[in-house]
């Protein structure tokens, strides 16, 4: 696997990014690809593990060790068919997933010297993208049976095209204008951009996937009519019910829930690109252009608030963690190797922030209230947290920001509980549906994603939509009538013959 004693001789080369002053001029993909002969040497450093623990740390059992060898090998072809057997959409994980893979990486013992897992999986579908290796693989028989997916995320985009190559007729309902959930909404342009996102929706399609966006289910369409039209409605709506900030002075204007602000500023810059241009504000939008900005939240969401910021022209950016300063090496008395260290990472953001001037992160930060005038925030309250929940303030540390923009970026609760209550499903103790097998407590009515786990990562999500449609399919299976009497076709990978080689036999599809 990979060069013999190859980890001994060649040192980890991690992902490059674009000047840090510079990216911030534009909306671009900050990630600079690295070329072949180095990716090569990248993928040499995997060893040949007697247990190949980044398997345990990637939650779509993506086939690592094998990937990473045929990248080393030169053969990128089969590298692309062995990526695409686990994972629907490498070029969304590759960019956005924070690898918790290259955590359980036996190398990472050594604490940074991790195979450049995420880098390597990203550089293959790139280049099979460009080489023409993935395109649309319709089902080779049709089943008759009608699926429901609403919510076009990673979950609900993995789902459909898992049933629609089982055979089945998919339609996918997404409320907002486009597909994509919040890669398309809620991530910013210079972390995905979103023609690979609609590559991707253009292969659902020519696949024969229907997708409906601008449709409301629970409002356009009841769950009764939906369950009356489909054979089976899979739910990946995610979880968008945002944690609130209860302090006084939370009611003055200027204080958003991240996600409304990423929402105007993804459309905005989509709308500028549309027309040359780079993203301006547009008059009456949330914006932080000439603002003094606080975000509140210190995950990635927070750092897309303080990227997002500071390309509009913020005069100035804070982002407040309620948590103490994580530290800076894995600590192994509470997240030893091969879990996820708890330990200090700089952002992307917050580079392009330290490198202005203009943006500073704080750490044990507690908001005790907020203050204005003329109903506009102005001024930002705040203590040092006890270091214990409840984290509540420490007398004596009080301060004040300058807050003319204050963004909440604390993480999500659960879904939105109309179309759960719509369709009368049940709920785990969180808000979340229940749906242990991901089918809910109402037969032919599954969930998957966010909306099922609660708020995670995108290979979850991936994840989730796969294993869901493996079960929607055996729940098909059982239904009288319109299931094929022969195994279904569904290939293994993005194209029926070449890199992607012949279809597999499944029965009954997934």
């Amino acid at each position: 696997m990979g060069e013999l004693g190859g980890f001994l001789k060649i040192e980890r080369s991690n992902v490059s990014y674009r000047d840090a002053t510079e990216r911030l001029a534009d909306y671009r993909e900050f990630l600079v690809p690295k070329p072949v002969d180095a990716l090569r040497d990248q993928g040499a450093r995997c060893m040949d593990c007697g247990v190949p623990f980044c398997h345990n740390g990637c939650p779509l059992g993506n086939l690592i060790p094998d990937w990473n060898d045929l990248v080393y090998r030169g053969r990128w072809e089969d590298a692309i068919r062995q990526l695409h057997a686990t994972n629907n959409f490498p070029e969304f994980t590759g960019r956005l997933c924070p690898a918790p893979c290259e955590a359980s990486c036996v190398l990472e013992i050594r604490e940074g010297d991790a195979v450049t897992i995420k880098q390597i999986e990203n550089s293959i579908i790139n280049t099979a993208w460009e080489n023409g290796w993935v395109v649309p693989q319709p089902p080779k028989v049709e089943t008759g049976r009608r699926v429901a997916i609403v919510g076009g995320g990673p979950a609900g985009l993995a789902a459909a095209q898992q049933l629609r190559r089982a055979g089945h007729k998919v339609v996918l309902f997404e409320r907002d204008e486009a597909v994509g959930g919040l890669m398309r909404f809620g991530v910013p342009d210079f972390k995905i951009e979103k023609h690979v996102i609609e590559r991707r929706v253009d292969q659902l399609r020519a696949e024969g996937i229907e997708i409906r966006t601008g449709v409301d289910v629970g409002v356009d369409v009841t769950a009764d009519e939906l369950q009356a039209e489909f054979d089976a409605v899979v739910l990946t709506t995610g979880s968008r019910v945002p944690r609130e900030l209860e302090v006084p002075g939370r009611e003055l204007a200027g204080i958003h829930p991240a996600m409304d602000y990423l929402y105007v500023r993804n459309r905005a810059v989509a709308a500028a690109e549309a027309d040359g241009g780079e993203g301006l504000p547009a008059t009456g939008e949330i914006t932080a252009k000439g603002k003094h900005v606080v975000v509140i939240g210190g995950g990635d969401t927070g750092a897309d608030c303080v990227g997002n910021s500071l390309r509009e022209g913020a005069l100035s950016v804070a982002q407040l963690e309620l948590l103490p300063h994580p530290p800076e090496h894995r600590p192994d008395d509470r997240t030893p190797w091969p879990l996820w260290p708890q330990k200090y990472r700089l952002s992307y953001a917050m580079e392009e922030g330290l490198a202005t001037h203009k943006a500073e992160q704080d750490y044990s930060v507690v908001t005790t209230h907020l203050t204005g005038a003329d109903g506009q925030v102005q001024e930002l309250h705040y203590a040092q947290a006890a270091p214990a929940p409840p984290f509540g303030p420490v007398e004596g540390t009080e301060g004040t920001l300058k807050a003319d923009l204050v963004l909440l970026a604390m993480g999500f609760l659960h879904p939105e509980p109309q179309l759960i209550d719509q369709f009368g499903l049940g709920k785990d103790p969180r808000g979340n549906i229940k749906a242990g097998t991901y089918e809910t407590t109402q037969p032919g009515v599954f969930a998957a994603g966010d909306c099922r786990r609660g708020q995670s990562l995108i290979v979850w999500a991936i994840n989730e939509g796969r294993q869901a449609a493996r079960m929607v399919d055996r729940y098909l299976a059982t239904l009288p009538g319109g299931a094929p009497a022969e195994p279904v076709l569904v290939g293994g990978g993005d194209a029926d013959e070449g890199p992607e080689g012949p279809p597999q036999v499944a029965s009954p599809g997934l």
